[in-house]
This record gives structure tokens, sequence and C-alpha cells, in this order.
């Protein structure tokens, strides 16, 4: 499509994070972002399943919703929804010129230009402004101080995710600068919902908070009880801000429930608030509701296919708890391919703890780790290996080895895991 095109053309200006070009860019638009209700999401691992359950727990209370994320897994299109719809060609087309004209406005008085992820974070702002968006809930796309979406001046909630050691190159080398950047999104007398277990990070949000007079809420310190694990769903039951809640959810693994208790946490300090107005009914049904593509997303039965976009160690471990949890002892064939600026070492020893058996890829990325090299850490480390460098002859293989396994599950990037969904529904 002719406006994706284009907005890709700004990827010769790099990711630059700060916010400068971002201001000049939407005071040009009028500054739409300042017009919508946003609860802003950070967080290393985590944030876009949050950002997709309070997403679907607003619609199903009547809510026309906004929801940005990235990155997209298989069309460009999912990083702008709004309403349980995708943006439309015909509108991404028409909010692109509108923003591409002043893109080029800038450039031509002398100013910096702004890079693909601020041109369309700014044309979410404009279409969610057209579309008279109740709210929108904004993921943020790499850090949080410098990111472009935190042009966002009075959010009604800032949440903060897990945090883990990702991006080093950009965020920081330890947990705490991580966090220091992560924190960035906090604003004065916003309520932050952190749902990190790592006290180290902990402490830098408390006094980031403390600074801004800003409430802060610890997710970590809710009891709850899961009562239910299957691979149909799984089901806790817990008690926020003196209300009980029994909520299912259909997206799987232990860390979903984590996910699931901060935004259950951030509905529910909302509806106190009387932010939103949220029935049970409407909690109930959102959570049911809510899926996230290419997180533990089964797309085969007899035997099972599973994709998961678990890309560095915490989001490896956590598909490490998963699968151990719902196939141990079962023949397990693993597709991988990775970028190489990922903390590849660690995250293979997870997913040898899942099997031995695998296929190594590479994803459609400059980053991209050979495969060859990648084939040799894991036979270093015991694995048994084959390369297959294309993802669709690697998706391919995995569909002719059918019969010999219970699982194939394919891990790593998600612009690897992208590829191969695209494949595997062909």
């Amino acid at each position: 499509m002719d406006a994706i095109n284009k907005i890709h053309e700004f990827l010769r200006f790099g990711s630059v994070l700060g916010l400068e070009r971002m201001h000049v860019l939407l005071e040009k638009l009028g500054n739409p972002q300042d017009e919508l209700k946003v609860i802003h999401v950070a967080g290393t691992n985590g944030k876009g399943s949050i950002c997709r359950y309070v997403y679907e727990v607003l619609q199903a209370a009547g809510y026309q919703t906004g929801l940005y994320t990235s990155p997209y897994i298989e069309v460009f299109n999912e990083r702008i929804e709004f309403d349980g719809a995708y943006i439309s060609d015909e509108d991404l087309n028409r909010c692109s010129e509108v923003v591409l004209a002043k893109a080029e406005e800038m450039v031509k008085e002398g100013e910096e230009s702004p890079t693909e992820f601020e041109v369309v974070t700014a044309i979410a702002f404009l279409y969610f402004k057209e579309q008279k968006a109740d709210y929108v809930v904004l993921e943020v796309g790499l850090g949080g101080r410098g990111d472009s979406t935190n042009v966002v001046k009075h959010p009604l909630a800032c949440v903060i995710a897990s945090i883990s050691l990702d991006h080093t190159d950009r965020l920081g080398e330890t947990i705490p600068e991580i966090a220091f950047e992560k924190a960035g999104i906090i604003k004065a007398g916003c309520p932050v919902i952190s749902a990190t277990d790592r006290a180290e990070a902990k402490e830098v949000f408390i006094r980031r908070a403390e600074e801004l007079d800003a409430p802060f809420y610890d997710v970590q310190k809710l009891s709850y009880e899961i009562t239910e694990q299957t691979l149909a769903g799984y089901r806790f039951e817990t008690e926020i801000l003196g209300k009980k809640y029994d909520i299912e959810i259909s997206m799987l693994g232990k860390h979903q429930i984590q996910n699931a208790l901060a935004a259950l946490y951030t509905i529910a300090l909302l509806n106190e608030q009387g932010s939103i107005t949220v029935t049970m009914e409407a909690i109930k049904q959102g959570f049911r509701w809510a899926k996230q593509i290419g997180r533990f997303e089964i797309l085969k039965r007899d035997p099972f296919v599973i994709i998961d976009g678990a890309h560095n160690p915490d989001g490896s471990n956590a598909l490490r708890e998963a699968v151990n949890r719902h196939f141990e002892g079962k023949k397990i064939l693993m597709t991988v391919g990775i970028l190489q600026d990922k903390d590849v070492d660690e995250v293979l020893d997870n997913f040898l703890a899942i099997t031995n058996d695998f296929v190594v890829t590479e994803p459609e990325n400059p980053r991209k780790l050979a495969a060859a090299q990648l084939a040799k850490m894991i036979t270093a480390k015991g694995g048994n290996c084959i390369i297959i460098e294309s993802p669709k002859d690697a998706a391919e293989y995995g569909k002719q080895r059918y019969e010999d396994y219970d699982l194939l599950l394919f891990a790593g990037s998600l612009y690897l895991i992208g590829e191969i969904r695209g494949y595997l529904h062909e």
C-alpha cells in the first residue's frame, strides 16, 4: 500500500529517542493527543497483553476505544485499532497524507525529520481524535521517557509492566537504568500501577511517583488464587480495593495472570475514581475475550502448533514455564530465529529446557542472527539442530513433521513469528 511505503521511507532516519520532533509535528496537527483520554502502558514484557485486557474491557462496557501497539505481527494496520477493528486502508491512507505533509513542512523549515515511529504515532493520535474515541489505550514503543507516545500530558493512569534487560544499547545496561527510562511516563498526580517484581525497579518508580505526587499502587502486593489452568484458559480469584473478582482469561501462561492482575487493578481503580463506569459483567467478558496474536497462540491442535514471540530472557522463561506445564513429557520440535542484539545465551538456556530438537531459521530483519551461528550455539549447549534459513521453508518442514511430534513450537523474534503465522495460515 502506498501510504505504508511512504511511512517506511522514514526508516532511514533510524529510531531516535526524544520528544522534540514529536512536539513540532503534533503542533502542526493541532495537538490531537491533548483531546484524548489515555491509559499509558510501558514495560519490558507484558505491556501488549495489559493493553489488550484493558481495551477489551472498555469495549465490553460500550466505550468506543482506541488501541495503539507495536510492532505488528502480520499486517501494518494491526498497530492502530479502534472499536474492535484495525484501521482501514482508506483511513490509514487519508491520515498518513495529512501527517506526511506536515513532516515535509518540518524538513523544509529546517527542522529535523521525524522518525518512522513518530510518524505512525502521530497518525494514530490524529485517527483516534477524528473517530472521537472515548478512551485510548496507548502502548509505549521503546523505553518511556523519550518514546514518542510520551507527549501525553495528563493520562488517566500510567501502568508499568514487568522490567527486565532488553534494548540495553538504548535504555541502559542495568535494571535501575531501564526502570528510570520506563518511569519517564509517570506524570504529576497521575496514578501509577506497577506490576514489576524487581525491587530495584520498584524503588525507581516509587521515588519518581513521590517526586510528582503521583499515587503508587503495587500489583505484586495482591493476593490471588489460581483455580483453573488448562489449554482452554486460566481462572483466578482476587480482591482489589475491597471488591472480589473471579476472572477467566483465554491467554495462557502464569505470566498472563500477572498481566491480567495489572489490567484489573487499573480498571478497578479508574472505576472507583469515576474515570470510567464498568460493570462486573463487562469486566468478566473483556478478560475472556482478550487474545494476543503471536503470544502463546495455538494455531492447531493434534498435533499442537503454537507460536510465541519470546525473544528476551523473561519472555523465554515465561514460555518455558507454560510449555512445561501443559506439555511435560511430550515430543516437541522447536523452530527458532532470533535477532543478534538480544541476550541469546540466556534465551537459549530457557529454550533448551523445553526440548533438544530444533530447526534454526532467520527472521527477515537486518539485525537477524545468522542461522549457522545460532545453530552452533544450540549445538554447544547439547541441542540437536537442522538449519533452514528461509522461514517459509522452515514452516513447511514443520508441517511435514506433524506425525512425529506432539507439539511444533515456533518462537523467537516477533518478525519471525509474523512470517510463520502467515505461512501456516496459508
